[in-house]
C-alpha cells in the first residue's frame, strides 16, 4: 500500500487549502482514512479520520473549519482546510487503517503566514 499526499503550501491567515492523498495496492473496502499533523518541536496531532461509510471524526481544533471526505472509487482521501491560522503550520500526512495495519503517506508541508 502507497499513499501520496498533495496540496500543501504557503496561504495567508484565513485562506484556504486543499489536501489530497491518493492510495494505491491492496485497499481493502473496509478502511478508515485520516490525517495527523506535526508543527516543528511539537507532537504529532490528530486532525480527522474518516470511516468507509462515511463518519467523521475531528480534533476540537479543527472541527468547524476542516472538511475531509474520500471518494472510494478512487481511493482518494481529501482535506479543505479553511479559515486558516498561523497554528495551523504543520507537515500534514494521511493514513489508512485496515486489517489490523496502519500505512502512511510522506507528508505535505503547509504554511499559514502573512
Amino acid at each position: 500500500v502507497q499513499l501520496q499526499a498533495s496540496g500543501g503550501g504557503l496561504v495567508q491567515p484565513g485562506g484556504s487549502l486543499r489536501l489530497s492523498c491518493a492510495a494505491s495496492g491492496s485497499i481493502f473496502s473496509l478502511n478508515i482514512m485520516g490525517w495527523y499533523r506535526q508543527a516543528p518541536g511539537k507532537q504529532r496531532e490528530f486532525v480527522a479520520f474518516i470511516t468507509s461509510d462515511g463518519t467523521t471524526t475531528y480534533a476540537d481544533s479543527v472541527k468547524g473549519r476542516f472538511t475531509i471526505s474520500r471518494d472510494n472509487a478512487k481511493n482518494t482521501l481529501y482535506l479543505q482546510l479553511n479559515s486558516l491560522k498561523p497554528e495551523d503550520t504543520a507537515v500534514y500526512s494521511c493514513y489508512v487503517s485496515m486489517n489490523a495495519h496502519v500505512y502512511w503517506g510522506q507528508g505535505t508541508q503547509v504554511t499559514v503566514s502573512s
